[in-house]
């Protein structure tokens, strides 16, 4: 796997949905013997980890379209050059906090389509059926006609999706008979229950989407440049503050740290605007700090770092501290929405 997962990378380099290979070492201290390894980028947190975090609530909207407009970019690129990933799952989509966005990891069932090495490919729960037909004939040691094409991630990505809509973990459901006579009937009822929470018209979007996705048939399946075209990706939502504390960027925004009062006397404003600087600089070099005097962003406190590393360690030290008699809410905000200027109206 690992001469085949370099030479994917190396082939897909330079996209900024898909991890960046910096270079290969050797590891002479394994319990095995040297072994080979990849340097890969850094990366934060996992869709599979804030499905945790979000366990049986789901995703904000805003979550959900960034995740799948990030990797349906990634995928769209990678199957331009012929390659399927063949492992998409919540584990491998990880979180890039330096730019802001999702990325795709894990290339070591990838293949050049039409050139497939491997019979056993994708993870339980998110195998497309062309897949697991393949698997059961290997299994029984018989040849398979159908060779599994790119739309296998789009199956998987599906299935994504849905759990992050749903806040559930579909294995169970897409193995169920049930799933295999009228998976849409299921798609339609998830999205009908009670326990979700989210307006009609962009919610009937990303349903559409995702049964664009999840189709029996590989042939009828939205490739990833249609999806892309879907009307879900030109609704602008703005994040929850869990979407804030959960993704890491390099601006911090510190919540409950201004009174009005404190706003409108231009001597205490510099002071408090001083100490706060003060504070901030203890975690990292400070590029920008910004306090809005009007809405939106009345009082709240934005800290430009330089880098992620420096403002996850403020966040992580500034949240709970007492400033002024009161205690302090640090959460993230995208830097590509504070560097044009915008401030979301409704974050909580």
């Amino acid at each position: 796997g690992f001469r085949k997962e370099r030479a994917a990378l190396e082939h897909l380099r330079g996209h900024r949905n898909i991890v960046t290979l910096y270079g290969v070492f050797t590891n002479h201290y394994s319990a095995n013997g040297p072994s080979r390894c990849l340097l890969l980028e850094l990366l934060d947190i996992s869709v599979s980890e804030l499905l945790l975090h979000s366990s049986n609530q789901g995703c904000s909207m805003w979550m959900i379209q960034h995740c799948a407009r990030d990797v349906l970019e990634a995928l769209a690129f990678l199957h331009h050059k012929g390659y399927v990933h063949a492992d998409l799952k919540p584990r491998n989509i990880l979180w890039s906090a330096e730019e802001e966005c999702f990325k795709l990891i894990d290339f070591g069932l990838s293949f050049k389509e039409g050139n497939q090495d491997v019979k056993y490919i994708q993870t339980d729960g998110y195998r497309a059926p062309e897949a697991e037909l393949q698997n059961c004939l290997a299994q029984a040691g018989l040849p398979s006609e159908t060779e599994c094409t790119s739309a296998v991630d789009l199956w998987s990505l599906g299935i994504v999706l849905l759990e992050m809509f749903s806040g559930m973990k579909l294995k169970h459901t897409v193995q169920s008979q049930e799933w295999k006579t009228n998976s849409s009937a299921i798609i339609d009822r998830i999205f009908a229950s009670e326990g979700v929470v989210n307006s009609a018209i962009p919610a009937y979007h990303l349903r559409d989407l995702i049964k664009s996705m999840l189709h029996c048939d590989q042939g009828k399946r939205a490739s990833a440049e249609k999806a892309l075209c879907s009307p879900f990706f030109s609704i602008p939502f703005a994040p929850h503050i869990e979407d804030l504390v959960m993704l890491p960027t390099p601006v911090l925004r510190l919540l409950n740290v201004l009174s009005d009062a404190s706003l409108q006397c231009e001597e205490e404003y510099e002071d408090i605007l001083e100490d706060i600087r003060e504070e901030c600089q203890k975690y990292g070099p400070v590029v920008s700090l910004l306090i809005p005097k009007e809405n939106p962003g009345k009082g709240q406190v934005f800290v430009e770092y330089a880098n992620a590393g420096d403002s996850k360690a403020a966040q992580k030290m500034l949240t709970g501290k007492i400033f002024d008699g009161k205690f302090v809410v640090a959460t993230f905000y995208p830097l590509s929405a504070y560097k044009r200027g915008y401030l979301y109206q409704n974050l909580l």
